[in-house]
């Protein structure tokens, strides 16, 4: 195991950064939890915009901040990865945020737990994969919690392919199965993205080891 310290100055901001990124995309899911919760009433998109509009600036903060930086304690194109990764986390929630709430009625007597779960448990893992690289290069602890992620994405393609079998069984008005086939896979999207920001942390710490 590596000390992060031993790598880079106090005053280094990346992780700061980094972490307030995914922060971000956990707070897009909360705020999404909160519009479901509302059952189809009164439903507006300020939290997810403020969120989408914070997360971008954060991520152009890091870019800039790699411009003024010569020596950090990953490589720039790792630092780039991972903050377009956790970039996209919250992009996605206010995607689907927006669909939703253009499909009005036609959803809202649906039930998005079983996916929300999956995706609280995913943006939980990546938030504490970020604290713990923060502190040390540890390979194995990594692992573990990628391994998790892993996990989380597999149940999440399977509950896909359970949905889509009900909505293909025509028991459904073909209009409301485009719609709500629109908004799963965005849902699946979410925890694929979360995945990826996993794995470039995997990667980096595998490269760091």
């Amino acid at each position: 195991m590596i000390s992060l310290q031993k790598l880079f100055s106090k005053d280094d901001q990346f992780f700061e950064l980094l972490e307030a990124s995914a922060e971000e995309g956990r707070s897009s899911v909360q705020a999404l939890m909160k519009i479901l919760a509302k059952n189809g009433r009164n439903l507006a998109m300020d939290e997810f915009t403020a969120s989408h509009r914070k997360d971008k600036e954060i991520t152009q903060d890091i870019s800039e901040l790699m411009c003024r930086v010569s020596v950090t304690a990953l490589e720039r194109e790792d630092i780039e990865a991972l903050s377009n990764a956790l970039y996209k986390i919250p992009k996605t929630v206010e995607k689907f945020a927006e669909r939703y709430i253009i499909a009005g009625v036609e959803v809202k007597d649906t039930d998005f737990s079983r996916q929300i779960n999956l995706l609280q448990q995913a943006i939980d893992i990546v938030v504490g994969m970020l604290q713990d690289l923060r502190r040390e290069f540890n390979m194995q602890k990594t692992s573990q919690e990628n391994a998790k992620l892993q996990k989380v994405e597999g149940e999440a393609d399977t509950l896909m392919l359970e949905l889509l079998k009900e909505l293909y069984s025509r028991r459904h008005d073909a209009i409301k199965v485009v719609i709500l086939r629109d908004l799963y896979e965005l849902l699946e999207k979410v925890v694929d993205r979360c995945r990826d920001a996993g794995n470039v942390i995997f990667q980096i710490v595998l490269k760091n080891t």
